[in-house]
């Protein structure tokens, strides 16, 4: 009888549950990851609990649409990848199996984690930081001494803080409707926050602004937000739709509004393929280097048997003052 391990796997929309079944084999180039921590994904959330962008029929692929993992390399038939490396992953989420004990994946899509004092956990925050490294590099623009506004203040929008701020950006502003993100906000290089239950964000940004921000991130990823952003940043701006919308259907913008403004918006994918993960190398290089400290991201951590906890958690992010949502194995 072939050896058993726990994953997670979604059931249906908003049912993802730990069940047991066989460790996979291995297909040629491919590595075994011994999952030691996975994290929830903002696009994660859109597919677990809203159903976009589902690439399965139900039941899913144990593990799917986990992505964002560290773990040790017990099996490779990549001759890149050795045996015994301790690894970061970052495979594309259609073919993930992040929340299983064991995953596959094209031994292109793992990362030997450096030799430092920093803990194992923080480095996985590598991912997603990496991610946004490769969008600014994919989509540049020049935030030395502008106006920003970043909308949403979860991992990615902390990420994103951080990189412009370290880039030049003079003015940045942050946005989002949970006081425990706002708080950290400001460590990530946040001059200011608003939070957009108590106020109204288009009056805040212009008090803080005039006529509106330079460049505006929107990584929240919702219907309502993807709306605001053309209506938030001023004539001539520049937008970045790095949030993965929570909807497979079309989502509603003011196309007369953004041709009027003379607005440029652009969007990114697909930084597992950059070459020599230079993204994610320099990621990996920034927190082991305790150039940005991550340990504050790592706010609630569920055993592989409590997915369906974690999943609601980071759903629902405000009650419980969540920041990164992760399982361990």
């Amino acid at each position: 009888m072939a050896e058993l391990m726990r994953a997670g796997q979604m059931m249906a929309v908003n049912d993802i549950r730990c069940v047991e079944t066989p460790i996979p084999e291995l297909r040629p180039d491919e590595v075994l990851v011994k999952t030691i921590m996975a994290s929830i994904c903002g696009s994660d959330l859109h597919v677990v609990c809203h159903g976009a962008g589902i690439g399965h029929g139900f039941p899913c692929p144990h593990g799917y649409p986990g992505h964002e993992g560290i773990g040790e390399v017990v099996a490779s038939n990549n001759p890149g990848v050795a045996v015994g490396t301790r690894v970061l992953c970052f495979p594309f989420a259609g073919g993930a199996e992040g929340f299983s004990e064991y995953q596959r994946m094209h031994g292109k899509y793992v990362l030997p984690l450096p030799q430092c004092d920093v803990p194992e956990e923080q480095l996985l925050m590598a991912q997603q930081l990496g991610t946004i490294i490769f969008a600014s590099r994919q989509r540049p623009v020049d935030v030395v001494g502008k106006n920003v506004v970043v909308l949403g203040q979860g991992s990615a929008g902390l990420f994103w803080a951080y990189w412009l701020k370290r880039n030049g950006a003079a003015n940045l502003i942050v946005a989002d409707k949970s006081d425990a993100r706002l708080a950290v906000s400001k460590s990530f290089g946040a001059d200011h926050t608003i939070n957009v239950g108590e106020v109204d964000v288009f009056e805040a940004v212009r008090e803080l602004t005039g006529d509106g921000p330079d460049y505006l991130v929107e990584a929240v990823g919702r219907r309502e937000t993807l709306y605001q952003s053309i209506e938030l940043v001023r004539p001539g701006g520049d937008l970045l739709w790095f949030g993965l919308p929570d909807t497979d259907d079309s989502v509603p913008i003011s196309f007369q509004k953004f041709f009027r403004k003379r607005l440029t918006a652009s969007s990114t994918y697909g930084a597992q393929d950059e070459g020599d993960a230079v993204s994610f190398r320099l990621a990996l290089d920034l927190i082991a280097g305790k150039q940005i400290d991550v340990s504050a991201l790592l706010s609630h951590v569920y055993p592989i048997e409590q997915i369906d906890t974690a999943f609601a958690v980071a759903n629902d992010p405000t009650p419980e003052g969540a920041l990164k949502v992760s399982v361990t194995f």
